[in-house]
């Protein structure tokens, strides 16, 4: 295990004067913006100064060191409590100005932590249980990568603090339950178990022996006083010690040191007011203004915030070493952490998609992924797949791909167990991580469970791949409470996510190779259960990446547009040859994204969608169809649930074929004319 230097402790330097620092910001911040939350920062200001102080390695100077270890506040809601510690260890942009603008307009200090806007912090939390789930990700990723390039390079730790709330959204039970069974060491959750939540005394609603929850998941679990220093080390110290992860759980008062506030729901989500702030003032002995931070202590956070620099150099000089031993410039090591892709990628996939374009292959989406997947996995040694027990449905395992089991932590594929969301959430933690492009699968009707984590994974603009099969009423027997209608519609309107839906092999090759170099995007996979013609020839150039295109374009002028998605591309073909066969001239695009068609330019657009009536086909609910059809375009698929049959019975009783294509494109016509 990596230690930090020692830095000496200045004796003049209180726990509890180091502590109120950060209570105080918390609570004259709060105070200042009239909003926020002040009571999670002052009862879990005792952990966080002996973790900040004792034990997590961090360097302000390089917050994205990637030896570093996490801190996730779970807790998002206590945010002031992070950015707090942020200012007082050192953290450049974090100024005193940016706490007096908590929760301002431009500010580094928003309402709830986020990724990527305020450096320092590793995660965006706020939608409880989001924070450990990922969390469990991060902690994955780095068993994983140290299975892979050894302690010198790889040896951190990752830490959470998470509250009641944290602990009762269902999305824990999936997170704790993977994080014990593949004993993920290195991560430590400081639970701040103050027994309160919004509307009162926790007790309102839950009874749960949370340490015994833990415990049964395979967890080291500890009860202390979140006020006694001396607890609180011995109990970090003794889980980092343990071989399965570690649940501490740290008894405190909310709004700690509040006399007319502590203990209630009162100080969880508003300030404390003008009066009580000085009688807490008066009780926790802070003479001070607010914002202000005596100069000795300031001083001493300082320091210690500065312990991990040597800690970072020396790791920057063994990273520098495995360079030399490998005689190249880049190591295995850097080249997992590089987000670009190599050209041995590039190659393999323009050999893939020439070859399904000159075999024309005949098969489900699913099972193109699945070519893609053998192809690129060979290709991308830091592809990390996994299902939610599904994989022989989703078809989402390599056939190189070592599964990931608690004893053989250098795989590259993850058995998540029947854990959707948690599985998102920790792909999420994954991404952020670094060092491994993350892909799980499931059905497209539970993308329901998955997308809160999608939501958050979009917010954050990290690349995470979901691959969903089954994606339409195509999947037959099972029916309606598997057949995702609106499943397309819902994920769509999610800002930042790419939702892709293939026609062919051709298709899912580049829509795989689309998200692969969305760096900023979450992507998702809708795949066929049925068997789809390949509907393209090859092309130099990645149409997907266009978002839709034209597929046939007539002999004359157009009188109808038809554009399809994924299976329905193969219907709209055959509906253009009935119209051709009534001198109805139609062309067929085919929109395997909207996301991507909605980015490109206005003329391409327009040059595409044509200025003939427009005829939409799609096997699920209009959702924003009408966008890409005008107020004269008609839509041809579904008005409500599915039903239990056989895929070609339901395509003809829910008239998704190419005469019922034909008949809405002549209707449209007529009423033109």
């Amino acid at each position: 295990m990596t230690a930090l230097a020692s830095v000496a402790s200045r004796p003049d330097i209180s726990h509890d004067e180091m502590a109120n620092a950060i209570r105080f910001l918390a609570v004259d911040a709060v105070e200042q913006a009239k909003s926020g939350h002040p009571g999670m920062p002052m009862g879990m200001a005792d952990v966080a100064t002996v973790l900040f102080t004792d034990f997590l390695k961090f360097d302000p100077a390089d917050p994205a060191w990637p030896d570093r270890d996490r801190f996730v506040l779970s807790a998002g809601h206590g945010s002031m409590l992070l950015y707090a510690l942020l200012y007082l260890t050192g953290y450049e942009s974090m100024t005193l100005d940016q706490l007096k603008a908590f929760r301002q307009w431009g500010s580094q200090t928003p309402g709830h932590p986020e990724y990527g806007h305020t450096p320092g912090v590793e995660t965006t939390t706020g939608p409880l249980g989001q924070g450990i789930a990922t969390a469990v990700g991060m902690a994955l990723a780095e068993r994983l990568m140290n299975a892979r390039f050894g302690d010198d390079l790889v040896d951190h730790y990752t830490y959470v603090i998470a509250g009641d709330g944290c602990l009762m959204e269902g999305l824990s039970h999936e997170a704790i339950s993977l994080a014990g069974h593949l004993r993920l060491n290195r991560l430590i959750v400081l639970f701040d178990d103050n027994q309160i939540s919004i509307d009162g005394a926790t007790s309102l609603s839950c009874s749960d022996d949370q340490t015994a929850r833990f415990a049964a998941s395979g967890w080291n679990v500890r009860r202390i006083d979140g006020h006694d220093p001396q607890a609180i080390s011995a109990a970090i110290r003794q889980a980092r010690a343990s071989d399965r992860p570690s649940l501490i759980a740290c008894r405190t008062v909310i709004g700690f040191g509040a006399p007319n506030r502590q203990g209630s729901e009162k100080v969880h989500g508003a300030p404390l007011g003008a009066d009580e702030v000085v009688k807490t003032r008066s009780a926790l002995r802070w003479p001070y203004p607010a914002f202000e931070v005596p100069a000795a202590v300031l001083a001493e956070w300082r320091e210690l915030g500065g312990r991990g620099r040597d800690a970072r150099r020396a790791w920057i000089e063994r990273s520098r070493c495995a360079c030399k031993a490998e005689k190249r410039e880049r190591s295995p090591f850097h080249d997992a952490l590089n987000r670009k892709l190599p050209c041995a990628y590039t190659k393999a996939m323009a050999a893939l998609v020439e070859r399904f374009a000159t075999e024309r292959p005949k098969l489900a989406t699913r099972q193109a992924s699945q070519q893609v997947i053998d192809v690129i996995a060979e290709a991308l040694p830091n592809l990390l797949g996994g299902s939610a027990d599904l994989t022989h449905s989703n078809l989402t395992q390599a056939k190189s791909q070592v599964s990931v089991r608690p004893e053989t932590l250098d795989g590259s594929y993850i058995h998540y167990g029947i854990r959707e969301h948690g599985m998102a959430a920790a792909m999420n933690g994954i991404a952020l991580h670094g060092g491994f492009i993350p892909y799980g699968g499931t059905f497209l009707s539970f993308a329901d469970y998955s997308r809160p984590a999608i939501r958050m994974a979009a917010l954050m603009g990290i690349r995470v791949i979901h691959v969903m099969t089954h994606d339409s009423i195509g999947l037959g027997e099972d029916g309606p409470t598997h057949q995702p209608v609106e499943h397309l519609a819902a994920l769509r309107a999610i800002p930042n996510v790419l939702v892709f839906r293939p026609a062919d092999a051709v298709e899912t090759a580049e829509a795989w190779d689309c998200a692969l170099k969305a760096e900023t995007s979450p992507s998702i996979l809708c795949l066929s259960r049925q068997a789809l013609p390949t509907v393209r020839e090859g092309s130099r150039d990645n149409q997907v990446a266009l978002g839709a295109y034209v597929l046939v374009e007539p002999a004359f002028a157009r009188d109808v547009t038809l554009i399809a998605t994924g299976s329905e591309v193969a219907i709209a073909l055959e509906a253009a040859k009935l119209l051709a066969e009534a001198g109805v001239q139609a062309a067929v695009v085919s929109a395997p994204c909207f996301d991507l068609f909605r980015q490109q330019p206005s003329d391409y657009r327009a040059k595409v969608l044509g200025s003939a009536p427009r005829v939409g086909v799609e096997a699920a609910v209009e959702g924003d169809w009408a966008r890409w059809l005008g107020d004269n375009g008609a839509f041809v698929g579904m008005t409500g649930f599915g039903a239990s049959a056989p895929a070609d019975v339901l395509y003809r009783e829910f008239g998704i074929t190419p005469a019922a294509i034909a008949a809405a494109a002549k209707q449209l016509m007529q009423r033109a004319n």
